[in-house]
């Protein structure tokens, strides 16, 4: 039984994609990128980046043009590898995309005990918040999807 990995996508963090590349020594040769935040993507190995982005559709591409990718369902793919940040340098690369530093991570069965104890609430992935809503929206809109109003929520727990 494997683990699971996830990512934070609603705490940025004080460094820009354009001082990332700095970091990497690579240019940044996407404007509408350059001040798009860095997210803390949680504690696990901070150092590490991650770049969640749209899949390519089918008529595109089957595959992945990037060396390590992760297709995740909803339309979206994870990759690690840097191939990605030197597609985004020369200009290319995926249009919509989110990059972490670090991740969450949770032992076998970790994360599904938590989830059985409504720890955790799941909505299918939505392009539309995960990349365009502002990040202050971002929770109450997930929650929406579900009908659910943030403001009806309560801090006590219970079971009925």
């Amino acid at each position: 039984d494997k683990g699971a990995l996830g990512l934070v996508i609603n705490k940025p963090i004080d460094i820009t994609l354009k001082h990332l590349f700095e970091k990497v020594e690579l240019p940044l040769d996407r404007e509408d990128l350059a001040a798009e935040p860095v997210y803390f993507g949680g504690p696990v190995q901070t150092e590490r980046g991650f770049v969640l982005h749209e899949a390519m559709t089918a008529e595109e591409s089957e595959e992945s043009p990037y060396n390590s990718s992760l297709r995740i369902s909803g339309g979206l793919e994870m990759t690690t590898s840097k191939d990605v940040l030197e597609a985004l340098s020369s200009g290319a690369g995926p249009k919509k995309l989110l990059v972490t530093l670090g991740y969450t991570g949770w032992a076998a069965g970790q994360l599904e005990d938590e989830m059985s104890r409504n720890g955790w609430i799941n909505v299918d992935a939505e392009h539309d918040i995960i990349f365009s809503t502002p990040v202050a929206q971002r929770y109450d809109k997930a929650l929406s999807l579900l009908g659910i109003d943030v403001g009806m929520l309560s801090t006590d727990a219970g079971h009925a």
